[in-house]
């Protein structure tokens, strides 16, 4: 029987990090390029060194979204380190939202979270206009109703007076990423019953049709689990984190056009606020 002659690279004394062609090996494995040894004398932990440049490699393409990530085995092969330090890596780069795990199979390169701008008044389909990305709708549910007391006295009209429910999934790059819900007063919208807003802004027609200008929101954000249906419209594992939005809006004279409230994907969404120090800061 034929024997097989197995080439084995020799590290240099002291490097931890591999020869180049050991490297070079493993890199072309997973799609990676640019990889440099690790800083053992740097400040920076060394499983946030490794982090950082796993999340370059996304970052510039070189792992796209679904492309597996080396495995924690192949990760301290590559550079030098112990099995739990590689784990640190893949731990924070999950917990940072660049990749998910699946039980069995391995860590995946996640799609790029959204990032909603709540200092700014921007409909849906503007935001993710401004992203790159883009939007579509799927109306769940649109009626009339008599609102409960709470949406009644947020819009500040009676509580028998109707309104337009409208339940929406929205959908960046085909990947479901928020379920909104608003309601708003028939008498000051006639006819917004009709509207098919599965192919139109809503915040357009509000503008276009009915000359309402956006003057200002109150809005309150929180924490949320999914419940199993939001979960199965999200298309995530139930009891996973959402992020709930509840939002008033107001015209340019105070007066409420929409009260709503959004479910947004913990693991896709995250809340962004530029805040301005130039007025000064209070201790």
């Amino acid at each position: 029987m034929a024997t097989r002659k197995v080439e084995r690279t020799q590290r240099p004394e002291g490097n931890t990090f591999g020869s180049p062609a050991t490297v070079e090996r493993q890199s072309l494995r997973h799609n990676l390029s640019g990889i440099v040894p690790l800083d053992k004398n740097s400040f920076e932990p060394l499983y946030y060194q490794i982090q950082r440049q796993l999340k370059e490699q996304i970052r510039s393409g070189h792992l796209a979204v679904g492309d597996a990530l080396p495995g924690e085995a192949e990760i301290s092969r590559i550079f030098g380190v112990s099995r739990m330090t590689s784990r640190q890596a893949l731990q924070a780069l999950t917990a940072e939202g660049f990749s998910f795990r699946e039980r069995g199979r391995g860590t995946f390169v996640r799609a790029k979270r959204v990032e909603k701008n709540i200092a700014h008044l921007l409909g849906f389909s503007a935001e993710m206009r401004a992203l790159g990305l883009r939007a579509t709708t799927q109306v769940l549910a649109k009626e009339m109703v008599a609102p409960a007391p709470e949406i009644a006295e947020r819009l500040l009209i009676r509580s028998g007076e109707q309104v337009l429910m409208l339940r929406r999934l929205r959908l960046a790059n085909d990947e479901p990423v928020a379920i909104e819900q608003i309601w708003l007063p028939s008498t000051r919208f006639p006819g917004i019953e009709t509207i098919d807003f599965s192919k139109h802004s809503l915040y357009d027609t509000l503008q276009e049709r009915y000359g309402v200008r956006i003057g200002a929101a109150d809005e309150i954000i929180e924490a949320r689990v999914a419940t199993k249906a939001e979960a199965a419209l999200l298309r995530i594992p139930a009891h996973s984190s959402l992020l709930f939005l509840s939002r008033t809006l107001l015209d340019l004279h105070g007066n409420p056009i929409e009260a709503g409230q959004s479910f947004y994907r913990g693991d896709r969404y995250r809340a962004v606020l530029h805040i301005s120090g130039r007025n000064g800061t209070q201790s």
